[in-house]
């Protein structure tokens, strides 16, 4: 009688043991479930990334753009103002970005994108008022080209972003993107050069460099302009093609690499 009492009392303790590994594997996997619409909310829709803020900003940008260069030869002005503006609004969606922690590798491409082809249409244009018109689709080529091959190259190697060139071997290619001071300044003075030639011009076979001279001759603040703006200028094509060759290097490096 004492035996048959010991092994009911194991058999009830076994199937209580039983029932409480069973109710720890239900709730695990009902937290594991639970888990997962977490994880789901907490990812943002393809949707939410097209409306981040700063890439609404970029939207706006491009229709400012659009609306700037359809009118550039009946009011140069309000073509000059539209076009800086746009302009500006390149440093403020980059601000809202990190404010907002909305950085996204589309809203990356849309702005350099919006940059490039702003500042190709102008060069364009500029090519048709001033001669030699050649110089200013070279400007064009070069921009283009180095920053494509900077922003493919930089893929290409696993960097998250074309400005990151802590590995670079020239101080003025680290200045540039290390220092947002300094590429605001260049990039600024560009566009200021680029805005100035374009209101300079009177009519669509202006040899540049009567232009210039008369400009600088005629006003103090045109020199002025003129002169800041051209420094930065020079310095951002320098940047330019110290950028396309370093691109161009680590392509190369990467195909030599996969070789060995």
């Amino acid at each position: 009688m004492v035996l048959h009492a010991s092994e009911l009392l194991n058999k009830k303790f076994i199937r209580k043991n039983e029932s409480n590994a069973i109710g720890l594997v239900d709730l695990k996997h009902s937290e594991q479930n639970s888990a997962i619409p977490m994880a789901d909310k907490s990812r943002p829709s393809t949707l939410t990334v097209y409306l981040y803020v700063p890439n609404i900003i970029g939207y706006v940008r491009i229709l400012m753009n659009c609306f700037a260069f359809a009118i550039c030869f009946k009011d140069k002005y309000l073509f000059s103002v539209l076009y800086f503006v746009s302009f500006v609004c390149d440093a403020l969606d980059g601000w809202f970005a990190r404010k907002l922690n909305q950085v996204s590798t589309f809203g990356a491409v849309l702005d350099m994108v919006t940059d490039r082809i702003s500042t190709a249409c102008l060069l364009v244009i500029l090519s048709q008022v001033y001669r030699p018109g050649m110089i200013f689709l070279s400007l064009l080529a070069l921009d283009i080209a180095s920053h494509w091959l900077q922003m493919y190259s930089s893929f290409l190697v696993g960097k998250t972003s074309h400005k990151d060139v802590k590995d670079s071997s020239s101080w003025l290619f680290k200045l540039y993107y290390g220092n947002r001071k300094f590429m605001g300044y260049c990039c600024v003075s560009c566009e200021v050069l680029y805005i100035v030639l374009f209101l300079l011009a009177e009519n669509q076979t202006e040899k540049l460099t009567e232009v210039l001279v008369n400009a600088a001759t005629q006003s103090w603040l045109y020199l002025t302009l003129l002169s800041l703006s051209f420094i930065g200028w020079v310095i951002k094509q320098i940047v330019n093609v110290i950028q396309m060759k370093t691109a161009a290097d680590a392509c190369i490096l990467y195909d030599i690499g996969k070789k060995r």
